[in-house]
């Protein structure tokens, strides 16, 4: 089975992969987009359940985790040269398994946020209850859930209403039965990359691991404050002011 894939920008340009989080979608990156498409060949995954790709059944449900990381790897295989991996929130903590598993298939890869798995196997009842809730308040394409997005956030009215749209696309199947996290450590997995990482996470969000644990010379973790669980909508400019020199030079070491 093969998720659904988005592109933008010229094919021969060198290649990032844009992978989403929880309840968004391959066309949540509209303003990403826009910024990288000039220059690279730009991808972007709908994740099972997500988007137009395939729903889940019971038997990749059982086997969630695994499943996200095997459709990923093979996304990660098709691709003709390995790709930067750019990869937000449950995104990023599937692309981070699946590069520590598969490194030959990854040029470099940049976390934004990674969720953090919590120890237990099923979401907390309380967890699935808030997501079904949020996803019904977009039944009528999530007017009043936009409204208060542009009150409270900062965010543009490109992303405001690309990350409403997904929200109907989503396999509420998975939200109520999904194992979503899995149980493996997430600073062990940060410690075994082989890849240049550069791992961006508010300060105060709860959910990057402390500079402490993380000895990996490759990985470069980067605190920010004044920002929430979505870095590249709450501060664009910060954002590509340190992901974009690592792109460059991701792909600058390539051709040497």
């Amino acid at each position: 089975m093969m998720l659904a894939l988005h592109e933008w920008g010229e094919p021969t340009a060198p290649p990032l992969l844009l992978v989403h989080g929880l309840t968004e979608s391959a066309t949540a990156w509209p303003d990403a987009v826009a910024h990288w498409s000039p220059r690279y060949h730009v991808l972007a995954v709908d994740q099972r359940g997500h988007g137009i790709s395939p729903r889940w059944d019971d038997a990749a449900l059982a086997r969630a985790p695994q499943t996200m990381q095997e459709d990923l790897e093979q996304v990660l295989s098709l691709m003709p040269q390995p790709p930067v991996v750019i990869a937000h929130s449950l995104g990023a903590l599937i692309s981070l398994r699946a590069c520590a598993a598969r490194p030959d298939l990854v040029r470099a890869l940049v976390l934004e946020d990674a969720a953090r798995p919590t120890g237990h196997w099923a979401p907390a009842p309380w967890f699935v209850d808030h997501q079904e809730r949020f996803l019904d308040a977009f039944t009528d394409s999530g007017a009043a859930e936009q409204e208060r997005m542009r009150r409270e956030t900062s965010w543009s009215d490109t992303e405001i209403e690309a990350w409403a749209r997904c929200k109907g696309q989503v396999d509420r199947h998975f939200i109520r039965k999904g194992t979503y996290l899995g149980q493996a450590d997430l600073v062990s997995a940060v410690n075994r990359l082989a890849v240049p990482t550069l791992y961006l996470a508010p300060r105060h969000g709860g959910m990057a691991p402390d500079p402490s644990e993380v000895t990996n010379p490759l990985v470069r973790l980067v605190l920010l404050d004044g920002v929430g669980h979505c870095v590249r909508r709450d501060a664009p400019q910060t954002y590509h002011d340190l992901v974009d020199p690592f792109i460059e030079e991701a792909f600058s070491h390539a051709n040497q």
